[in-house]
């Protein structure tokens, strides 16, 4: 029940992270101004960890919808197999994002 309400949770917060994407591609389109103006709030400190959490609800809505599939296909419906993937993405999410941040935001 908690990993199924992450998941519409990370995709809700995945849309607000397009958002954000929107506004530094229209930035970077107006021009260096504009661009410079987004990039000083892309580049604090504080934005850097809303970056480090749509990282995580990336990795975790993309390791759920693999799970998803699995299911889709009949497969992993046994309460051990639910608990144990269930398990997986949430480390899998983990992991890529402390790999993820470290290499591209920190």
């Amino acid at each position: 029940m908690w990993l199924s309400s992450l998941h519409r949770i990370t995709g809700l917060l995945l849309s607000l992270g397009a958002v954000a994407l929107a506004v530094w591609l229209i930035a970077l389109a107006t021009g260096s101004d504009s661009f410079a103006a987004v990039a000083r709030v892309y580049g604090s400190g504080w934005f850097k960890v809303l970056l480090v959490g749509w990282a995580f609800c990336f990795f975790y809505h993309l390791a759920n919808g693999v799970r998803h599939l699995a299911w889709d296909a009949g497969y992993g419906f046994a309460p051990a197999r639910i608990r144990a993937t269930g398990w997986t993405v949430v480390v899998v999410a983990v992991l890529a994002t402390a790999a993820f941040s470290f290499a591209a935001i920190i």
